[in-house]
């Protein structure tokens, strides 16, 4: 029986495969995986409700309590997890349009070039001149505190990154035989773009995409920590941090000890899943050892 060689499988077959022989990578998509399913089933698998006391105070961890209780009687273990579905859904939202925007903005700017490349790059640079929290931040101060304008914020600061990356992946294959073929048989613009070009530059969007998700989670817990991100009766994992977990770091420090180590065991699972995407996806790497 004929079997199909590694160019005839599905390219999500082909990945999980090459997955596999980075173990960092593998183990990471996991963990990750882990981590989300417990955010997104925090309804069902918390042991308490995100708000409930349970009438004993800052207890220390115990097979009862396993991350402890914090000032108001509240399981810290519970409210990690929660504090898991804010943190990873602005991080997805924030990223996918980030991605999104800065994608279509590096297409359009390669492919078009002239005064369109330099407009779009100038506007690039002046935002990348401006450090990811400080442009945040500037969001932020400018359309208020929530969880909406907190994704925007993130998006925005992630946007530049993006559209760097995405133009110089479409430099690279624009003046390709198969694009200046399509061109002459009057292919549209978006048809080329959209058609043509992204699928064979989609591979360092992916890697850049899952590096920045790291970025977005950590700005997002910044901006938490600071008072300035998801209101502070939301749990998120800056917002545990902060607050009653910075008062009480003496007393009862594992009120911000695990929220942190959620944060900090979630975007070092995202930074090395990104990697063996990179060594995957990128030819001149995918032999490397």
């Amino acid at each position: 029986m004929a079997t199909r060689s590694d160019s005839e499988r599905p390219w999500i077959i082909s990945i999980s495969k090459a997955l596999w022989n980075k173990p960092l990578g593998f183990w990471s998509f996991f963990v990750l995986l882990f981590i989300t399913v417990l955010a997104v089933g925090a309804n069902w698998l918390a042991p308490y409700g995100i708000d409930d006391s349970t009438g004993i105070y800052t207890a220390s961890p115990s097979m009862t309590h396993l991350f402890g209780t914090d000032n108001l009687g509240r399981d810290v273990l519970s409210r990690t997890i929660f504090a898991g579905q804010v943190s990873l859904r602005v991080g997805f939202m924030a990223v996918s349009l980030g991605t999104i925007v800065g994608a279509v903005a590096g297409l359009v700017s390669a492919y078009f070039g002239g005064y369109v490349d330099h407009v779009i790059q100038r506007i690039v640079d002046v935002m990348m001149s401006i450090p990811t929290i400080l442009l945040a931040l500037t969001v932020i101060a400018s359309l208020g505190a929530d969880a909406l304008n907190v994704t925007l914020a993130i998006a925005i600061s992630i946007a530049p990154n993006t559209t760097r990356v995405a133009r110089g992946s479409a430099l690279a294959v624009k003046g390709l035989d198969y694009v200046t073929a399509a061109t002459a048989l009057g292919a549209t613009p978006k048809r080329v773009i959209f058609r043509h070009i992204l699928p064979n530059a989609a591979a360092p969007l992916i890697v850049i995409a899952s590096v920045q998700l790291g970025t977005a989670i950590i700005t997002e817990a910044s901006l938490s920590y600071l008072g300035l991100g998801v209101p502070l009766n939301v749990p998120t994992w800056g917002n545990m941090l902060s607050g009653a977990g910075l008062t009480y770091m003496t007393k009862a420090p594992w009120m911000a000890i695990f929220p942190g180590l959620a944060l900090t065991i979630t975007v070092l699972a995202l930074n090395l899943l990104g990697d063996a995407l990179r060594d995957i996806l990128d030819p001149k790497l995918r032999g490397a050892k």
